[in-house]
């Protein structure tokens, strides 16, 4: 199955990241902490605080900054509690965008938010009014040059949904979220590293924005992510 071109959408986040790399370990510690809160500290036991401590190493975290925010989540120290909220709106050209926030104040939050959409072109929505244009999924998306009949072998055995060829060569793997670990694994032991690996709101589908208003759209993303409580953004838009 071929798919829209991603990769130059996955670059351009990752050089953001890299630039702002206070940021990244913020959001991985407010991520820890919930995933630990919610489903314990074992990581054997609960796959969603697997996935936020591979995130934190990704992103050079110290082990022992690590175990310190779970204790804090699990109870073994005092640590701020934050609540998880998602909220919906539209970007430029009618594109759908998703914010999953974590937060200890959400009136501060929904402020920043809102702030952030009329500001810059979009528009808040209500509870569900984009949430329908996505899917819970697992991605996994492997480099240009990567052997699309290898990924395939090795992911559809292991249990993945579907192998997408983008546009730009880039090959996209899309599972089951609780098949997502098994597939990343027998991926990783054949040798075959993702460039990016998560559960994630996948759009079901896109709209292509150009120039203007790729740019502005751009920048709408940029503000939304750079917000203190904002987790992950997701949208639709093709840029």
């Amino acid at each position: 199955m071929a798919g829209h071109s991603k990769w130059a959408n996955i670059q351009h986040r990752k050089g953001r990241q890299d630039e702002k790399r206070g940021k990244v370990w913020t959001r991985v510690i407010r991520e820890i902490m919930v995933a630990a809160r919610q489903g314990g500290g074992d990581l054997s036991a609960n796959p969603r605080l697997r996935l936020a401590v591979d995130k934190a190493k990704a992103a050079n975290m110290p082990a022992d900054t690590i175990k310190r925010n779970i204790d804090k989540a699990t109870g073994n120290l005092e640590g701020v509690q934050y609540e998880e909220i998602r909220y919906e709106g539209y970007g430029i050209g009618g594109a759908a965008i998703m914010l999953d926030t974590m937060t200890d104040n959400k009136v501060r939050t929904v402020a920043e938010v809102r702030h952030a959409f009329s500001k810059y072109g979009g528009s808040m929505g209500t509870a569900g009014s984009v949430a329908f244009q996505f899917r819970n999924v697992g991605q996994l998306i492997l480099a240009p040059g990567t052997s699309e009949d290898k990924v395939m072998e090795v992911a559809l055995e292991a249990g993945a949904e579907d192998v997408i060829a983008d546009e730009d060569g880039a090959i996209e793997v899309i599972t089951d979220p609780a098949a997502f670990e098994a597939v990343k694994d027998a991926l990783e032991q054949a040798g075959l590293k993702a460039e990016v690996a998560e559960v994630t709101m996948r759009p079901e589908n896109t709209i292509d924005l150009e120039g203007d208003d790729a740019a502005r759209m751009q920048k709408l993303l940029d503000v939304l992510e750079d917000l203190d409580d904002v987790q992950e953004v997701y949208h639709n838009a093709s840029l």
